[in-house]
């Protein structure tokens, strides 16, 4: 598997692509936007393992699975995980409904998450909420996106990039 097993991670630059809900795509235009990341977050529904391999192919992945990984090659998947980059407490869940509150407590300072399809960031309680959005099939008329992190000194910045498929 392609999936990074470590939970302390240190990155030169810092950044890191996140990414959720390709369920089976590899899009070349989320491919693109990914280059220049030292890590690779996929917050779940990934469909198929050539997503991984692709994504690998740029940078370490992390990978969770989401509601719809149900097939043998994501049993190995964790449906939560908390990884640490740069010092920064990072939990990486699927659907942020099912994380616990009294989880965001403590040293957590981010969580990736993905489900909704919907890009969103928000600060609450002092914790960076990133939805990448889907870099899957459209669904509705949302759009087709991606995000990434710059963790630098203790700071974590997000940006949300819409693709252009």
């Amino acid at each position: 598997m392609w999936v990074l097993r470590q939970e302390r991670l240190t990155l030169r630059s810092g950044q890191v692509g996140l990414i959720s809900d390709t369920h089976g795509l590899v899009r070349p235009e989320a491919l693109a936007v990914l280059k220049g990341s030292e890590l690779i977050i996929h917050a779940g529904d990934i469909g198929k393992p050539n997503v991984l391999g692709a994504l690998a192919s740029i940078a370490p992945v992390v990978a969770i699975k989401g509601n719809n990984d149900r097939d043998s090659w994501a049993s190995d998947l964790p449906d939560i995980l908390t990884v640490q980059v740069n010092g920064v407490e990072m939990c990486v869940i699927h659907n942020v409904n099912e994380l616990a509150k009294d989880s965001i407590k403590g040293e957590l300072r981010a969580v990736i998450c993905g489900h909704s399809h919907k890009p969103d960031m928000t600060t609450r309680e002092g914790v960076l909420f990133v939805n990448p959005g889907s870099a899957g099939p459209r669904r509705f008329r949302l759009p087709v996106s991606v995000a990434r992190l710059k963790i630098r000194d203790q700071n974590v910045q997000a940006k949300i990039l819409e693709l252009r498929p």
